[in-house]
C-alpha cells in the first residue's frame, strides 16, 4: 500500500476524489460529489470493496463546503489508508501561457493559476480554492501538492490551430490564443487506445471526444494534438451542459447594445444558462434529456443540436489526419453512457466511412469499453476516461523526481 496519491479533480459542478497507487492502478478510495450549486448536492464513494450509496450532503453547496465534507467525514476516518499518501495531485484546467507542464505547487504556481483565471473563469477559481483548502487540512503534505494542467496536452499545437484571426498584437502582447481544456482526459484515452491497437503513441492519428457537462474534441496526429475545440477559455466549441460553445461574436454586441444586457450578465448567460439548459429550457442533465428524447420536443431539439455540432467537428478534423485515421474515441459521462449520442452523431458521418454496430453500441455504457463500429467502418471506440489515474501518475512523477 506504500506510495499512494490523493487526487482531487474539481470540475465546474463536481468533485472527483481518489486515493490511488499509480504503479498498479489500484484505487483504495474513490468518490464523486455532483450537482454542486443545485438544489441538492449528492455524494457517492467506494473504499476498497465497500460501496456507499448516493446521499444528499446539503443544498446549494460550494466546492469548498463539499471538500470539507470529504475531508472531515471520509478521509479523516480512513487514517489506515491515508497514512500511506505521499502527495496530492490537483487537476487545474488552465496554466495560461506561463505553465506548460505539471508542477509542484508553491507561491509562484499559485500566482500563475490566479493569473490564468480569466482563461478559465468557471474552473481555475474552484481549482485554486480546493488547493488552498487541502493545504490547510493536510499541512504535513503542503510541499507535496502537484498541479496537473489540462492545457499541457496542447503545448505543441501549431500556430495555424491556436492563433485567432485578430490583430497579431493581441497574441504577442496579451497571449490571446487557443489553449484547450480536458487535456488530461484526451491524453489518457489516447494512451489507452495505443495499447488496444498495439501502436506506438507517436504514430497514432486519433479524434478524441470528451463529452460531459463540459465537452471538447481533439485532433491528434502522430501522437501530437494539432487542434482542439475549446479555445481561449473552455467556452468555445461544442454545445455543453450550460455553455454555449461556438457563437457569432456579434451576438454579444447585439445583446449589449440592442437589448441593454450588461457584459457581466452576458457572461453569466453564455457560461451558466446556455447550452443544453438554454436550449431545453428545463435541464442540463443529459440523463433527463435522453429519457425524454422521444416524448419532449425541447429534449429532442437539444440533443439533435448537440450531435449536429459534434459531427461537424469530427468531419472537419478528418482533414487533419493526413489520410489515415486510427480511431475515433468517445469518453466522458455522456460519451461513455449515452449510446443515443454516439449513434446519432456517427449516422451523420456515414459519407466519411463511419458505421455504428447498433447492438454493440447499446451494450457499452456504465464504465464498459470496447469497439462499437462495424467491420467496414473507421474504428470507433468507447473508452472510460480516468483522469484521476492520469493525475496520480503525473503527481508521483513530480514528487519522486
Amino acid at each position: 500500500m506504500n506510495n499512494l496519491i490523493l487526487v482531487l479533480n474539481c470540475g465546474s459542478s463536481s468533485i472527483k476524489f481518489a486515493i490511488i497507487n499509480p504503479n498498479n492502478k489500484k484505487k483504495y478510495l474513490f468518490g464523486l460529489v455532483e450537482c454542486l450549486f443545485l438544489s441538492k448536492t449528492y455524494i457517492t464513494w467506494k473504499c476498497l470493496e465497500t460501496k456507499y450509496s448516493k446521499k444528499c450532503i446539503g443544498y446549494y453547496l460550494s466546492h469548498k463546503e463539499a471538500l470539507n465534507f470529504i475531508c472531515d467525514n471520509i478521509l479523516s476516518k480512513k487514517k489506515d489508508i491515508f497514512k500511506y499518501v505521499i502527495g496530492i495531485g490537483h487537476r487545474v484546467v488552465h496554466g495560461g501561457n506561463k505553465i506548460k507542464e505539471s508542477a509542484l505547487i508553491n507561491h509562484s504556481v499559485i500566482k500563475y493559476i490566479e493569473y490564468a483565471i480569466p482563461f478559465a473563469p468557471l474552473h481555475n477559481p474552484v481549482n485554486l480554492a480546493c488547493i488552498k483548502e487541502i493545504i490547510k487540512k493536510f499541512p504535513l503534505l503542503s510541499k507535496k501538492n502537484v498541479a496537473v494542467f489540462d492545457t499541457s496536452f496542447y503545448r505543441n499545437m501549431p500556430k495555424t490551430s491556436f492563433l485567432y484571426a485578430i490583430p497579431y498584437f493581441f497574441y504577442k502582447k496579451h497571449k490571446i490564443r487557443r489553449y484547450g481544456a480536458h487535456g488530461t482526459s484526451h491524453f489518457y484515452i489516447a494512451s489507452e487506445v495505443s495499447i488496444i491497437l498495439n501502436k506506438k503513441f507517436n504514430s497514432l492519428n486519433l479524434i478524441t471526444c470528451h463529452l460531459g457537462n463540459g465537452a471538447s474534441i481533439s485532433a491528434i496526429r502522430n501522437g501530437v494534438c494539432v487542434d482542439t475545440s475549446m479555445g481561449f477559455t473552455p467556452l468555445e466549441g461544442l454545445v455543453m451542459g450550460t455553455r454555449s460553445g461556438d457563437i457569432d461574436p456579434s451576438i454579444i454586441f447585439f445583446m449589449h447594445q440592442n437589448l441593454n444586457i450588461s457584459i457581466k450578465d452576458i457572461h453569466e448567460i453564455l457560461t451558466k444558462k446556455s447550452g443544453l439548459l438554454g436550449l431545453s429550457e428545463i435541464s442540463s442533465d443529459f440523463r433527463y434529456l435522453e429519457k425524454t428524447y422521444n416524448t419532449q420536443k425541447s429534449s429532442k431539439l437539444s440533443i439533435d443540436i448537440f450531435c449536429h455540432r459534434l459531427s461537424k467537428y469530427i468531419a472537419s478534423y478528418m482533414s487533419l489526419m493526413d489520410g489515415r485515421l486510427d480511431a475515433v474515441i468517445f469518453t466522458g459521462g455522456i460519451g461513455e453512457n449515452v449510446p443515443l449520442i454516439r449513434e446519432l452523431t456517427c449516422k451523420k458521418l456515414s459519407l466519411l466511412g463511419f458505421q455504428i454496430d447498433i447492438q454493440k453500441n447499446l451494450l457499452i455504457k456504465n464504465k464498459k469499453s470496447g469497439l462499437i463500429s462495424t467491420n467496414v467502418s473507421h474504428p470507433i471506440f468507447v473508452i472510460p476516461t480516468d483522469e484521476e489515474l492520469a493525475i496520480s501518475r503525473e503527481a508521483m512523477k513530480i514528487i519522486i523526481s
